[in-house]
Parts: C-alpha cells; sequence; structure tokens
C-alpha cells in the first residue's frame, strides 16, 4: 500500500489534491485567511510541507481539520439504491461522501462493485497498489453475503456449491466451492472466493431459485459494524486493513 511517508510537498497542490479547489481559488483562500498552520495564517501558500498524520493536527482549513491524506481506505455501508459509479444516471455511492472528495487526485474509486440492489460492505479508496491487492483473483479473499431468497432450499444447494462443478450460464469455466450457510428457511450465509458478474444471485437462479434481497457483511476478516447504518462511512485503521486480508476470526 502507496504512504505518503515523510515526503514534503507544496501546501497549494497538497489542497488542490485532496479536492479544496484549484490552486488559484486556494490561494485566495489563503489570502482571505481561511488556511492556517500551527494556529497561524498560512500566508506562504508555496511552502512546503511535511506530508504526513502529524499534518492534519497542525493544518485547518475554516476552522476545519484537514481531510484524510493520500492513502485513504474507507468501509461505506452501501444502501439499496445506489450505483457503484461516477458517472451512471440516478444515486451514486459517492454522493455520499463530501462533494470536495469528487475532485481528489488521485481519485476516490470502489473496491469492487456492489449492484445497485444489494447492500453491505463497500471499500472505497484513493490508493491503486491497494486496491488491486484486494480485487486480484489471486488473493481469494472470502466475501460473506447474507441472502433472501424467494422460496424454500431444496437441500442441495450448499453440495452443489461446495462441489467446484457448478457451471453459470454463458460460461465456460465452473465456479469455485463457495460454502453456504443456512439461517433460516428464508436466509442463507454464502461465502464466496471470487466475485464473477452477479455471482450470487446467478447462483440460486441456476439451482431455481431468486435471490430478493442480497446484503454483503464481510470481506476477509471485516466485517460490517452493527453500528455503521447505511449510508455511513468510516476510514479503516491499520488493523481493519490488515484484517481485509485474512480469514474471519
Amino acid at each position: 500500500m502507496s504512504k505518503a511517508g515523510s515526503s514534503t510537498q507544496r501546501l497549494d497542490k497538497l489542497l488542490a489534491n485532496l479536492g479544496y479547489g484549484s490552486r488559484r481559488e486556494i490561494n485566495i483562500m489563503a489570502r482571505n485567511g481561511r488556511i492556517r498552520l500551527d494556529g497561524e495564517i498560512a500566508a506562504n501558500i508555496e511552502q512546503r510541507v511535511p506530508v504526513d498524520e502529524a499534518l492534519r493536527a497542525r493544518l485547518t482549513i475554516d476552522g476545519e481539520t484537514l481531510d484524510p491524506l493520500q492513502g485513504l481506505v474507507l468501509m461505506l455501508h452501501k444502501p439499496v439504491g445506489v450505483t457503484c459509479s461516477h458517472n451512471e444516471a440516478g444515486d451514486l455511492v459517492f454522493d455520499l461522501l463530501p462533494l470536495r472528495w469528487r475532485h481528489r487526485d488521485p481519485p476516490i474509486s470502489a473496491v469492487g462493485r456492489l449492484d445497485k440492489d444489494t447492500s453491505g460492505l463497500l471499500l472505497l479508496t484513493d490508493d491503486g497498489a491497494f486496491l488491486h491487492t484486494i480485487i486480484s483473483p489471486k488473493r481469494h479473499i472470502p466475501k460473506r453475503y447474507l441472502v433472501t431468497f424467494e422460496r424454500p432450499l431444496k437441500g442441495d444447494e450448499a453440495e452443489i456449491f461446495a462441489s467446484g462443478q457448478l457451471m453459470l450460464k454463458g460460461e465456460d469455466k465452473p465456479l469455485l466451492p463457495a460454502q453456504l450457510e443456512i439461517l433460516s428457511d428464508a436466509q442463507a450465509a454464502i461465502t464466496l472466493t471470487e466475485g464473477r458478474y452477479h455471482q450470487v444471485r446467478r447462483m440460486f437462479a441456476a439451482v431455481g431459485n431468486h435471490v430478493s434481497a442480497l446484503h454483503r457483511a464481510r470481506i476477509g476478516g471485516l466485517e460490517l459494524p452493527a453500528d455503521l447504518a447505511p449510508g455511513a462511512y468510516r476510514a479503516l485503521d491499520a488493523g481493519e486493513r490488515v484484517s481485509l486480508l485474512g480469514a474471519p476470526a
């Protein structure tokens, strides 16, 4: 994962990359006394500053703490009805973030996608190396979904999903084994280690059922917290980032 480390950067460039505005706009903000460093008005907007977490305690914009630096990783509780896209019509997951975060450079991207009708744990990051680590098919990172289905299960679904022989319509390669846990007559949990297009919905369709609700509860060892409401998000700490690559406890 990339880290800012102890490198330095021009203050105006740093703030522009974090989406606060163009360099010209940031210069105007500085002249109006809106940018403060160590409690003092940052008159020299071209000065170089150390790009590290300590800077966030030293630098304020309009009295507010500086936004997270590059290397941001968020967990977001995606609600049903929003799309994991920057430019499709309708409500987008990025609309749930502060407006200026849409202008960060590098941009914030979704780590994989959840379709519009699926809720649950979604990761967002501006760290390209981290993104590719998580989505790499070589990693086989497990993802756990809660599934509500339209009809009672027949009883052989767990065996079929675990076999590693299930073929989805239109594909020529069988699915990797998946674990199905029956929770009730209408709900189950399924754990996958791959992420094909609409995979869970297509798996249940292949065994003659229909998914009426789908929720991603966990990625690797990271579980969506019960107190993170739909539409809410927060940054991951270092331990949570590591847990993404491990199995659940």
